[in-house]
């Protein structure tokens, strides 16, 4: 593969799949760019077969499992990469999903040509990632439009977003203990963890925005012994009831989400202030999550599948700028940070 084409793929198809991460990739060190670019493919890769809609959960559960086995065996195997193309692809309506499997094996045969450190570290990254998938396919099987199916504990929840988005932040402190010298003084296992409550206050930082929209796939993350403790069923739940009810149970899971999202800010400050391009790269998702999170609460649309909330995009630039002039003062960053968070922390407070 040229290097023209290896860039179209790991920054163009990125971009057409998530411009919010591919923002992040920007700015990340290029050390370390197309190892975690190439990780994020793989992790949409999966969540791309997963949610297949147009074929049955046991078919999809098949390939996912054959997907997965391409990073536990040891040996790729073409003919299964190839079948998942083949039986995938055509089922595919958002066109960048389209052309991210159809180049399916050009990402392994990148995959090949890293070190076998980095190849270790996005095996065990996509294996643990699809048991989320995996979770999504089994635990919501009954479910569908109208009729969702909630996980029963708020334990299931937990593991839900270590699967998918807390193994995410493990990943990212091995990937960048192992590229920066400056990093030598680091603790493993304490910014091991802190990357885990990283990543789970991103993944709830999704599953509270995404609320309606999974609900209409058949999908509800909000555990069913929380559901039973602020005493809402399923027809709290839909479309046409007031958002009112469930604001008590909101305000308990944002709680949760910011006490993850403070692991992630201790995570950012431990930082060495020189890494400026590794400091940004995840700064950004954080303050992103936290103002996303200052909509979800009040939005009187939560429950409106065809609503999305998101924050605007002069926000976006407003944060990336601001972070950009003050990285280097942990202080400054602090108090910007509690700036941005406290109409949040005052809302939830009460409840």
């Amino acid at each position: 593969m040229t290097e023209p084409e290896k860039r179209s793929l790991l920054q163009g198809i990125l971009k057409g799949v998530s411009r919010s991460f591919y923002l992040t990739l920007w700015v990340v060190p290029a050390r370390v760019r197309d190892q975690l670019g190439l990780a994020y493919l793989f992790c949409r890769a999966a969540d791309t077969i997963a949610d297949t809609d147009l074929i049955p959960s046991t078919e999809r559960l098949k390939y996912l499992y054959l997907y997965r086995e391409q990073f536990q065996a040891g040996m790729i195997s073409w003919q299964a990469v190839a079948q998942i193309q083949n039986s995938l692809v055509q089922h595919q309506g958002n066109p960048a999903e389209r052309v991210l499997l159809s180049r399916l094996a050009d990402c392994f045969r990148i995959f090949e040509s890293f070190s076998s450190s980095d190849q270790d570290r996005i095996r065990h990254l996509v294996s643990t990632l699809t048991q989320g998938m995996e979770m999504d396919l089994t635990y919501f099987a009954a479910g569908g439009s109208g009729v969702p199916v909630p996980l029963p504990s708020g334990r299931e929840l937990d593991q839900y977003c270590y699967y998918v988005a807390g193994v995410v932040g493990e990943f990212w402190t091995r990937m960048i203990l192992g590229y920066f010298a400056s990093l030598r003084l680091w603790d493993e296992v304490r910014m091991g963890k802190l990357g885990v409550h990283f990543g789970k206050g991103l993944q709830m930082t999704n599953v509270l925005k995404d609320l309606a929209k999974d609900l209409a796939r058949g999908r509800c993350y909000l555990p069913q012994n929380m559901l039973d403790e602020f005493k809402l069923g399923p027809q709290n739940l839909k479309e046409s009831e007031p958002v009112v009810p469930l604001r008590p149970l909101l305000a308990s899971l944002i709680r949760l989400t910011l006490y993850h999202l403070e692991g992630g800010w201790q995570y950012i400050l431990s930082i060495p202030r020189r890494e400026v391009r590794l400091r940004l790269a995840c700064l950004w998702p954080h303050l992103f999550a936290i103002r996303t999170l200052v909509r979800v609460y009040p939005a009187e649309d939560l429950l409106n599948p065809r609503y999305t909330i998101k924050i605007d995009r002069r926000e976006v630039y407003s944060i990336m700028a601001i972070t950009t002039l003050v990285v280097f003062s942990n202080s400054l960053l602090t108090r910007y940070y509690e700036r941005l968070r406290s109409p949040l922390i005052t809302r939830v407070a009460g409840e």
